[in-house]
């Protein structure tokens, strides 16, 4: 299971190789990235800002209580607030740039198909698919949030894991997020999403976990987010070559890491 889960993380390592062979299409992919980064920064900076307030406001309850236990409950509170502000905004992170980058990652996409080889015979959804997927996205970004802000106020141990379960439970779904316009492309059912996923969850886990932690670095998100088109490009055609599926129409190359399921982009350049 670890060294599935390295797997992971070493597939979405793989997709910076795009800045190698691609490095003017990976560049136009962090413009949607720093055009979302504004718009959340532009919400998550007053939250910050007013944390103090909310968690006074949330807590009325320890308004007659001595120091330090007030500050420490208050300081708790506002600390779960962020994690579970931060989960949901990777999740709404996630479904505004791939809204706003489609044409942007749809090509990104398109490079790593074709540099693996085999490439999925239609393009992997079309704009109103991508709203569609991120609305999804964004209602469930909302219910892990709400998630985590119940774990976190779990006494004792909830200050680990609140932050541990945002981790987890967005990972996954920026995981399957990620995967979705490879698979779309192979026209494959939620039955068959659901075959790939569970013939490799720890590595599906891995690539999401990487993905998210790359998040909560400042300036992380943009910069990972075209790589993270790549590299789940890549999980893909490294799930549908471990898990074959009979209804599948095309199960990608099977010429590369078919024995170890990996793939790797090959070192050739090419132009936007």
């Amino acid at each position: 299971m670890i060294r599935e889960f390295g797997g992971g993380i070493r597939t979405l390592l793989r997709g910076f190789g795009l800045w190698r062979t691609r490095p003017g299409l990976m560049a136009l992919g962090l413009v949607p990235g720093l055009i979302t980064l504004v718009v959340l920064a532009a919400v998550l900076i007053p939250l910050i800002w007013n944390l103090g307030s909310i968690t006074t406001w949330l807590t009325p309850f320890a308004e007659s209580w001595l120091d330090p236990w007030r500050d420490l409950v208050r300081g708790a509170v506002g600390f779960v607030i962020v994690v579970a502000t931060l989960a949901l905004s990777s999740s709404v992170f996630t479904a505004l740039t791939l809204t706003i980058g489609d044409p942007f990652y749809q090509r990104i996409w398109h490079a790593v198909e074709v540099e693996l080889g085999d490439p999925a015979p239609v393009d992997g959804g079309g704009f109103w698919t991508t709203v569609a997927e991120g609305l999804r996205l964004v209602m469930l970004g909302i219910l892990i949030a709400v998630v985590v802000l119940l774990a976190g106020l779990i006494p004792v141990i909830g200050g680990f894991l609140g932050p541990v379960t945002g981790v987890m439970l967005t990972g996954r779904l920026l995981a399957r997020e990620l995967t979705g316009r490879a698979f779309d492309a192979r026209d494959l059912s939620p039955a068959d999403r659901a075959a790939l996923f569970a013939g490799s969850r720890a590595r599906v886990l891995g690539f999401g976990v990487a993905t998210q932690l790359c998040f909560l670095i400042p300036l992380g998100a943009v910069v990972v987010m075209p790589v993270a088109v790549a590299g789940s490009t890549m999980l893909a055609r490294d799930l549908l070559v471990r898990t074959p599926l009979r209804s599948s129409p095309s199960t990608g190359s099977r010429t590369q890491g078919s024995s170890s399921g990996t793939h790797s982009l090959p070192m050739r350049p090419g132009a936007v």
